[in-house]
């Protein structure tokens, strides 16, 4: 085990949002923001953003770590374009009460076609089709879940045509 991967995951935090060098086994290179330590491997994800790119995300193995080398503080521009990095593209925040409008909109929505639908859950923020497939906020196709495949695949389908429509 090497001195790298003897560190804690508090002391690998440290290095999270900050462009470092990377020395490796065979006197590899590597340079780019950290974006997370994999506190099991002690594996450093590094993100480069190449001209004109989008970007890239690499992986430097925890044993193969010799040194680390920090070279420049992360600004909150740069933490934002890290965090975006791992974000789903659509991801949004919904408030409480657009979540709310959105699951009655698709209860209703589903109701109108003789589908069945009712809440389920502590806070009814659930919805359940046929007591076969439920869905979670902020109810879309990605949301839904079923051990049957068949019901699964035509109610995200379904779903997909409705938030097309909307």
């Amino acid at each position: 085990m090497n001195d790298w991967q003897r560190k804690s995951p508090l002391d690998w935090e440290t290095f999270v949002n900050k462009l470092v060098k990377i020395v490796a086994v065979e006197k590899h290179e590597y340079e780019g923001w950290v974006l997370t330590v994999d506190p099991v491997s002690a594996t450093i994800v590094l993100a480069t953003f190449p001209e004109n790119e989008k970007g890239s995300v690499s992986f430097v193995m925890g044993h193969a770590v010799q040194e680390v080398e920090i070279l420049q503080e992360g600004d909150s521009d740069m933490k934002q374009r890290l965090a975006r990095i791992l974000a789903p593209e659509e991801s949004q925040a919904y408030s409480p009460e657009e979540l709310d409008k959105r699951k009655n909109a698709l209860k209703t929505w589903l109701e109108t076609n003789h589908i069945p639908v009712g809440e389920q859950g502590e806070l009814g923020k659930t919805l359940s089709v046929a007591g076969v497939l439920s869905i979670e906020p902020p109810y879309g196709p990605d949301q839904c879940s079923s051990t049957n495949e068949i019901i699964l695949s035509r109610v995200q389908g379904l779903l997909q045509g409705y938030l097309q429509q909307q």
